[in-house]
């Protein structure tokens, strides 16, 4: 026996529900807490303006004087109105150069092994160590270079001097196999005070390296493992492609600490005011060295070169920051956090 079905009527199909925009207006509290975060971002902004207005005025006399020659004189006598940083901003740049070239291996080194290798309990000490590094004072870092870590550096420097082929570790008319020749050539270098400051950014630049990588997406770790990727293979293709916005953040970010670092290189340093690129030589300046040298006993004209010499230094800082950024938010880490 056969049996037939009935097949149900059935009408047109219903449309589908439009989604419904769910609209809320802000009340009291959300309108306070916009024109607080708004007053927030403009004080900052504010505080950034007025910072190099005052910079320019306070430097106006001695750039009204001295005009492009501040640019472009070495030497800095501003009672004979004889002045310029045309040999400390290469100075300045060059001790920070040198102290991110030895921060930075470092502190990619200690990133990579806090986020991807450390067991737990010695990731959170290895932590809480670089954040204790990060709060020491520069002074600290200072009596610490000029008392211990000067005496130690000075063989490895007279080694580097042997590699004098290369013109930033030449030292003209000395000879680093004369046994007799006086230690004194390689002390208060850039290469020593270099090493001081990389020890006081390192910790700075290995926490937002860290931050980065800490965020590379658990999907594609897991991916690369998948398809047979060993833990140093995931790191390479996954983590630090992913980690790279936080990498040059955190370089510019240290560099920018290291261009105004002010005690450290002060104490370690023989002020000289020319452009000295052999890194291992006796001698070196920065701008931030040269206003704590002389700030106390300045006359009033050499107190107006010294704050030109801080808004040179001020703009040269923003540049780098600024510069950075725009780095930063080509990458893809750099993208989703201004998402």
């Amino acid at each position: 026996m056969t049996t037939v079905g009935t097949v149900p009527a059935s009408g047109p199909a219903d449309p589908p529900e439009s989604a419904r925009r769910v609209r809320s207006a802000a009340g009291g509290a959300d309108r306070v807490f916009q024109l607080a975060l708004l007053g927030a971002g403009l004080t900052v902004l504010l505080i950034m303006v007025a910072t190099g207005v005052f910079l320019l005025g306070q430097g106006y006399l001695a750039l009204a004087e001295d005009g492009l020659r501040f640019l472009t004189t070495q030497d800095w006598e501003p009672d004979t109105h004889h002045f310029g940083i045309a040999a400390l901003i290469p100075d300045t740049l060059l001790i920070a150069v040198v102290a991110v070239i030895f921060a930075v291996p470092l502190a990619t080194g200690v990133a990579l092994y806090i986020s991807e290798y450390a067991p737990r309990r010695l990731r959170r000490a290895l932590i809480n160590t670089l954040d204790l590094m990060a709060a020491v004072p520069g002074v600290v870092y200072g009596l610490w270079g000029f008392f211990y870590l000067q005496q130690k550096v000075i063989p490895l420097a007279r080694f580097l001097s042997h590699f004098g082929w290369l013109p930033f570790l030449a030292i003209p008319g000395v000879n680093p196999n004369d046994p007799l020749q006086t230690a004194t050539v390689y002390e208060s270098s850039t290469f020593i005070a270099a090493i001081a400051v990389a020890l006081m950014i390192m910790p700075i630049i290995s926490s937002l390296m860290r931050e980065s990588f800490a965020q590379a997406p658990a999907g594609e770790r897991e991916g690369a493992y998948a398809l047979g990727a060993t833990r140093w293979g995931m790191i390479r293709s996954v983590v630090l492609p992913f980690g790279w916005g936080g990498m040059i953040g955190g370089t510019m970010l240290g560099l920018g600490r290291a261009l105004g670092e002010t005690i450290v290189v002060y104490m370690l340093i023989s002020p000289v005011f020319r452009i000295q690129p052999e890194i291992l030589r006796s001698g070196a300046n920065s701008v931030a060295a040269l206003i704590a040298l002389q700030f106390e006993a300045a006359s009033p004209f050499g107190l107006s070169a010294l704050f030109a010499a801080g808004l040179a230094l001020y703009a040269l800082t923003l540049m780098v920051n600024f510069g950075a950024s725009a780095v930063i938010g080509r990458t893809r880490s750099g993208r989703l956090s201004e998402a």
